[in-house]
């Protein structure tokens, strides 16, 4: 199996590919026409990316069976484009939390505490005691979250450790207003944070936004979280509070979080923004960072060496599952219901030819195989296949099927 790398990976993650018996080709530079051309050059059955777009016309470039985001979130590729085309595309959820939720935690410490503009002035020869005595402090304040996967689960234990109350919203949710029961917690995994300090859930974002000190975005992108951080929402914050973006840019109205700004002195810190250098380096401009109290990093949540190794082991995984075994873990664009109607169970003798004559009934009849699975009994005699099918075939396509003298027995059942 081929392997093309188009980003920057770990070593530890191109010796594991290697030790798969994957022949890897590490090329972390290509982007647009070129990574198009070696994908086509290449003839790699694997792509592994981290911000890189791919799109329709790579593709289309070569032959492509499995895409890899080493990372979380995977919308710099034409998911839909690969589902039509039976492509895979496979992530790596959850590795990089923990470093996320450790950059979010420094913009919060950072922004009570000023720390860069403390460093700023000593580095430029000012001692401003009096001025940076100044600070509200963390401990009893409300965190409050939107989105409760897993960097949000992460920044929940890490609040717990400060004394912060938490407070969310998660889609999950929507629409409740209670306490955080403990099976829910312990669904979590944060059962232990329960019981340190007090977690509860909030009905809506808005609401979220009118009980948090801060404010703290962990949603993927989709066509409902585009822009849900936007006026209405900002108008209901608190005034002098705190705002953390470490998801997505694009979940925020931007212009209208820079009114806010200058309108309630929101403190705010930020890892994404609204239009971000397709580069590792080179020009940028914001005007959100030339507001007083705005921070910003250089979208690094996910840059420690610990995500980094994390993330190539699991990738590592995602591909020689695949190789070894056809089944490719976190699979993000497999449909969660089929069209299927019907399921046609046939037990048969586990000899040659057998759901080859089933399938050729079933195609005579128009009816689409949706899914199917053929489970061998012990010695190999006997088997029963389980086919979903789009329709329900006749009591005359049955009776041809048990015609054949291996199959022992039919049955349909409605799904």
């Amino acid at each position: 199996m081929k392997v093309l790398v188009a980003d920057k990976f770990e070593q530890s993650g191109i010796d594991g590919l290697t030790d798969a018996g994957c022949e890897v080709l590490y090329e972390p530079d290509l982007k647009d026409d070129a990574l198009a051309d070696a994908i086509k050059a290449s003839a790699a059955d694997v792509l592994v990316v981290r911000s890189t777009k791919v799109t329709a016309s790579m593709l289309d470039a070569g032959r492509l069976s499995l895409i890899v985001r080493a990372g979380a979130g995977y919308n710099t590729i034409d998911v839909a484009g690969a589902s039509t085309r039976g492509i895979y595309v496979s992530n790596c959820p959850g590795k990089n939390a923990i470093a996320v939720a450790e950059l979010a935690f420094a913009l919060i410490l950072s922004l009570d505490r000023r720390v860069p503009d403390n460093v700023a002035e000593l580095r430029a020869g000012k001692w401003n005691k009096k001025e940076y005595s100044k600070a509200q402090g963390l401990y009893g304040k409300t965190l409050g979250l939107l989105g409760v996967g897993s960097i949000g689960q992460e920044l929940i234990r890490r609040a717990a450790g400060f004394g912060l109350k938490v407070v969310l919203w998660s889609r999950r949710f929507d629409g409740e207003q209670r306490p955080i029961s403990e099976d829910e917690a312990r669904e979590l995994g944060i059962e232990q944070a329960m019981r340190a300090t007090r977690i509860d859930l909030a009905a809506t974002p808005g609401d979220v936004a009118e009980r948090a000190d801060i404010l703290s975005v962990h949603l993927a992108l989709g066509g409902d979280t585009r822009n849900i951080v936007n006026a209405d929402l900002l108008a209901r914050m608190k005034p002098g509070a705190m705002f953390i973006n470490t998801a997505r840019g694009e979940v925020v109205d931007h212009a209208a979080l820079a009114a806010a700004v200058q309108q309630k002195k929101l403190r705010v810190g930020l890892d994404v923004y609204a239009h971000e250098p397709a580069t590792a380096t080179g020009e940028f401009h914001d005007d959100l960072l030339s507001l007083p109290g705005v921070y910003g990093t250089h979208h690094i949540g996910a840059s420690t060496d610990q995500a980094q190794e994390a993330i190539a082991a699991e990738t590592v995984r995602i591909v020689r599952s695949y190789k070894e075994t056809g089944r490719v873990p976190n699979v993000v664009n497999l449909a969660k219901r089929t069209p299927a109607t019907h399921m046609l169970v046939v037990r048969h003798r586990d000899q040659p030819g057998v759901l080859a004559h089933v399938f050729d009934e079933l195609r005579e009849a128009n009816l689409n195989v949706q899914e199917t699975e053929n489970i061998v009994f012990e010695g190999a005699e006997a088997a029963v296949a389980r086919i979903n099918l789009d329709g329900v075939p006749s009591e005359h396509v049955c009776a041809r099927i048990k015609k054949h003298q291996h199959v022992l027995d039919l049955q349909v059942v409605k799904l």
